[in-house]
């Protein structure tokens, strides 16, 4: 059921590797249409449908891993300290998605990444300690908050401080948003379905092991280093683009 060498689920490596496989995509597609070397609408159609089936697995991810975590975690920490592993781990994230901001600020300017994925599954992280041993109501609250945050979707505000909780303040442009509303729903969504089918830590349902397949293996093996990934993806990208389109 356990990848024992590592105590892991590999399904689990193996649909983050997969959603990793298709943020790479997007990115190179992405980086086309932003140096001008092809123009595309990214953000309708396929395309659309394409970069949110992309966010809600890394979400729900995020979620069903915090169960997986917290399972493990609580058998051998106290409340207090289970409370700041999540907080330093939030914190951390959190922080990584700053350094995203100052980049992106530095060579952007203009759409600069205010609060991209990063720092929302920081955030989510953080906030989602007192629901992780929830179930139905994680599922009813994540719809509300996902119905939620597609009805701020398309309004504006005018003021800015609530950026990060999905309030967009007029003419708001930028090239990573991923506020709490509706993505800290999705996050819920993840911890019912990990309470649901991962509960104690055990597999509650069949699965054939395919983790020694070469191809699992190596989608488990993206999965496994996803957070590296995403900072390193985009530079390896525009360096090939370079090279292949001379821009």
């Amino acid at each position: 059921m356990v990848n024992k060498s590592n105590n892991r689920f590999w399904e689990i490596d193996l649909l983050r590797g997969i959603a990793v496989i298709m943020m790479v995509i997007f990115h190179f597609f992405y980086d086309l249409n932003y140096l001008s070397v092809y123009k595309l609408d990214l953000y309708s159609g396929y395309f659309f449908i394409f970069v949110i089936i992309i966010g809600a697995l890394f979400f729900i991810l995020v979620g069903v891993s915090l169960t997986l975590s917290y399972s493990k975690s609580k058998k051998a920490l106290t409340k207090k300290e289970l409370k700041l592993k999540y907080l330093r781990r939030g914190l951390k994230i959190f922080a990584l998605g700053i350094v995203i901001t100052i980049i992106t600020w530095i060579y952007l300017n203009e759409g600069f990444v205010i609060f991209g994925v990063l720092h929302c599954i920081g955030l989510s992280i953080i906030i989602a300690y007192p629901f992780l041993k929830l179930r139905f109501y994680n599922l009813i609250l994540g719809f509300v908050l996902i119905f939620v945050g597609i009805i701020l979707k398309n309004m504006t505000f005018d003021f800015s401080w609530f950026v990060w909780i999905g309030l967009k303040p007029y003419q708001f442009y930028t090239v990573d948003y991923f506020p709490l509303l509706p993505w800290f729903g999705v996050v819920l969504i993840g911890i019912f379905l990990g309470n649901t089918f991962y509960k104690k830590n055990e597999r509650r349902f069949r699965l054939m092991d395919l983790s020694r397949l070469k191809i699992i293996r190596f989608f488990c093996f993206l999965g496994r280093h996803s957070l590296i990934i995403y900072f390193i993806n985009q530079p390896l990208l525009l360096f090939i683009i370079f090279l292949i389109f001379k821009v």
